[in-house]
């Protein structure tokens, strides 16, 4: 058989077992025979990959779990009604066990733990279902431990500490649950149209997908908004760039932020370039200020383009009623961070050149050089957008891209009903003392 043919059959193969699983999520085989059938066929599709004595155990499962299939994809949206189906097998059989956590697990190690995470990865589809039960931490565990990592968000090293302990203990029945909640919110966009060319906007995945003719064309990390400064689910239209632009602090940053800031050292503002005006337009020196009352929120704050400005080098407009928008940062060691809630309510995001040039290509004279060249300059410039692009901020914690992959992330604004389902401690502590104003009305800010 020729290697086209040989693809044409996996990729039948594959539809069919995506169609028949759709309609096991649907609910139409219940019983205990369906949990068996269910489970072994999400673990024996051909779309796993090959679980044999030549299996590559120094990454490709975590290549597997990539996909460019987008998240607002109606392939999504049949493909996590699949997942639904097989996880309802996984909760009609008992489920999975609990990963002791006495030591953190990973390569050479050998304990029983080893044995009950082999089970609990069997499971999930992320481990052949004939590895042996041993309790040896081997290349073949380290691989499926990978995946699984990758699956839940997490960095794909291997080795099974706090964040993964905690992603594999949570319950079946807790990601069932998490996966038909999610479904929903897939069904109330996917239905719509959405337009050739998008920017989706992922807030507890803390990614951005740029989507083309139903493919992802750009992927980038984000930083997205705090448990008590939460980035808004919305639906806008991408109209004006910014590059080098101004920074203007809003009424909330300058009374939570920049008083306080003022009231420690009465250098802030001009160490950041931070200059403060009436509503004359006359520039007001920080002195002539009372910094231990709330008078300096009725005056404008405006940073400078350049170095130390909030948003760096871009800013992304589009309209909406929370002010949040989508921005550069001089602050890029924050996008290798685990946690990446840290902003006043917009987006920052990494790599955001490529994004702008992708959005701007329709524009007449702004190729990547001229971008560039206005940008090294500091000159204040504005891109108008001759045809806006289409962006949705959403809440999406548990999809799938293929009926073997099912992702999972950390429920970090506590919306999928079961606390242990947000996974970070930083998050709950959080969460527990600021749920009376969860929005921000205004720009980013760092310190």
């Amino acid at each position: 058989m020729t290697r086209a043919s040989h693809r044409g059959a996996d990729l039948s193969t594959r539809r069919r077992f995506l169609l028949g699983a759709a309609a096991t999520g649907l609910g139409l085989a219940p019983g205990a025979a369906f949990a068996q059938n269910a489970l072994e066929d999400i673990l024996r599709a051909p779309s796993r990959g090959n679980w044999d004595d030549q299996f590559d155990t120094r990454g490709s499962n975590v290549r597997q779990v990539a996909s460019n299939t987008p998240i607002f994809s109606q392939y999504t949206q049949l493909a996590t009604q699949s997942a639904i189906g097989a996880y309802q097998g996984i909760v009609q059989s008992g489920g999975w066990p609990m990963v002791p956590q006495e030591h953190v697990l990973k390569l050479g190690v050998q304990t029983p733990a080893v044995s009950v995470l082999r089970r609990r990865l069997a499971i999930a589809g992320d481990l052949a279902t004939n590895a042996s039960a041993s309790p040896a931490f081997d290349t073949y565990v380290e691989a499926a431990v990978k995946r699984f990592q990758a699956r839940h968000g997490l960095p794909a090293d291997g080795v099974v500490s706090t964040h993964t302990f905690k992603a594999l203990n949570v319950p079946a029945h807790l990601r069932l649950n998490q996966l038909v909640t999610n479904a929903q919110r897939l069904d109330e966009m996917v239905g719509q149209d959405l337009g050739q060319r998008f920017v989706m906007v992922n807030i507890p995945a803390a990614a951005i997908e740029a989507v083309e003719n139903g493919q992802v064309v750009q992927r980038h990390t984000a930083i997205v908004g705090k448990v008590d400064r939460q980035t808004p689910i919305l639906s806008s239209r991408i109209t004006n760039l910014n590059l080098n632009p101004y920074w203007h602090a809003p009424a909330s940053i300058v009374r939570k932020d920049i008083i306080p800031l003022m009231q420690k050292d009465p250098t802030y503002l001009q160490r950041n370039d931070i200059h403060i005006f009436d509503g004359n337009g006359d520039e007001i020196p920080p002195q002539a200020i009372d910094w231990n009352t709330d008078e300096a929120v009725k005056y404008l704050f405006r940073q400078e383009p350049g170095k130390n400005n909030a948003m760096a080098s871009v800013k992304i407009n589009f309209p909406n009623p929370h002010a949040v928008y989508m921005h550069d940062t001089p602050q890029q060691g924050l996008f290798s961070e685990l946690m990446r809630f840290e902003s006043s309510g917009c987006v920052r995001v990494q790599n955001v050149r490529d994004l702008i040039v992708w959005l701007a290509r329709d524009e007449m004279g702004w190729d990547r050089q001229a971008i560039e060249r206005i940008i090294a300059a500091r000159q204040r410039q504005d891109i108008d957008l001759t045809n806006p692009v289409p962006v949705y901020f959403t809440y999406v914690t548990a999809w799938a891209t293929d009926p073997t992959v099912v992702q999972f992330r950390d429920d970090i604004y506590h919306r999928d009903g079961a606390e242990q389902l947000a996974m970070s401690e930083l998050t709950t502590t959080a969460y527990a003392g600021n749920q009376q104003n969860p929005y921000v009305q205004g720009d980013d800010f760092y310190q």
